[in-house]
């Protein structure tokens, strides 16, 4: 499923994008992030959240970090991993190019911001492959 498939231009100041929903069974999901990098801007980092509680709130559980080049960033994440240390959950927050593995709840999100004015076709696009 597609997270997000945005041309970026103007700043973006912690944007939510749509909603979407996994699949029922699935414990896990592939994330696949790429900015296709066109010319100007700064910086820009898109953040995938996650609901434990049907929506109400959501928490990172991916940050990706990108500047001014074209790069591509995949990890897989489980919520049937064991986790042993307690996390803090936040928004728009966590570091980048980093995940919290272990959480993954039935609504997954993405928060973007961006630094800068983009042009040039700059293209940032997630996709969520539901793990079983």
């Amino acid at each position: 499923m597609v997270l997000i498939d945005h041309i970026v231009t103007v700043a973006e100041a912690a944007v939510v994008y749509p909603v979407g929903q996994r699949p029922p069974g699935t414990v896990g999901l592939s994330l696949d992030a790429t900015l296709t990098y066109g010319s100007g801007g700064t910086s820009l980092k898109a953040w995938v959240q996650t609901s434990l509680d049907g929506g109400l709130t959501y928490f990172d559980i991916a940050c990706f970090a990108y500047t001014t080049a074209t790069k591509r960033r995949i990890c897989t994440l489980r919520g049937d991993t064991a986790v042993t240390t307690l996390a803090t959950p936040g928004a728009a927050a966590l570091a980048d190019d980093t995940v919290v593995n272990g959480f993954v709840g039935a609504h997954v999100r993405v928060v973007l911001t961006s630094v800068g004015t983009y042009a040039g076709q700059t293209r940032l696009t997630i996709y969520a492959d539901p793990k079983g």
